[in-house]
């Protein structure tokens, strides 16, 4: 019998979690803990569900924010493509997106990612013009005129015009924010920590799945 009330006492407390778990779930409203984009912005990643970090170097909340994003890769779903994209709200943010591309044309994104946010909030570092970019990216072993190259490449600077685009698109006011297979907006305003807000993400990419039926 007592076996039997605790078999009892089981099922009764996994419904309760159940339903703590569903009402955690409905907290997240459109409206309130993110935004629905309007028109939708098509996506570049086919089947896959698209999530886009908007950020800036320069942003100290972008920076505090990157260690939560890099966990969060770790475990995001096979289908989600994750995009990074800088924001374009000046020309010195315009700038910051130009060495951004610029990395990415040199295939050192990786290293030139962690190393220009840590020059800037670790360093004290402003990079205000091409040539102290074209320095740093010589300290981490890109010569001269490969910089140049890439920099003023058509590619780079078409990549860049498209960011400032999305940045306009986004309907985005500040950094770090996230877009959601470019029909929802999710931005540190709207919750109280950086886990809360990957987490409004993740209940959004499961209402995609589940509209895709996947």
């Amino acid at each position: 019998m007592v076996q039997g009330m605790r078999k009892g006492w089981a099922i009764i407390l996994l419904v309760l979690l159940g339903s703590f778990a569903g009402i955690a779930v409905a907290q997240y409203k459109e409206g309130v803990h993110y935004q629905r984009i309007e028109p939708t912005v098509p996506t570049t990643t086919g089947d896959k569900i698209e999530v886009v970090e908007l950020f800036w170097y320069g942003c100290p909340h972008c920076y505090d924010f990157d260690p939560y994003i890099k966990r969060w890769l770790m475990r995001k779903p096979a289908n989600v493509e994750f995009i990074h994209i800088p924001a374009v709200f000046n020309k010195l943010w315009e700038l910051h997106a130009q060495a951004f591309y610029t990395a990415k044309a040199l295939g050192i994104s990786g290293k030139i990612h962690d190393a220009l946010f840590d020059a800037m909030h670790q360093g004290g570092r402003k990079f205000p013009t091409p040539a102290s970019l074209q320095q740093f990216f010589a300290e981490n072993g890109v010569s001269k005129d490969d910089f140049y190259k890439a920099f003023n490449s058509f590619t780079v600077k078409s990549q860049v015009k498209r960011a400032i685009q999305l940045t306009k698109r986004y309907g985005i006011d500040g950094v770090p924010a996230l877009i959601v297979n470019g029909k929802y907006r999710v931005n540190s305003r709207n919750v109280r920590t950086y886990s809360e807000m990957l987490k409004v993400v993740d209940y959004l990419v499961r209402k995609e799945m589940a509209a895709a039926g996947k």
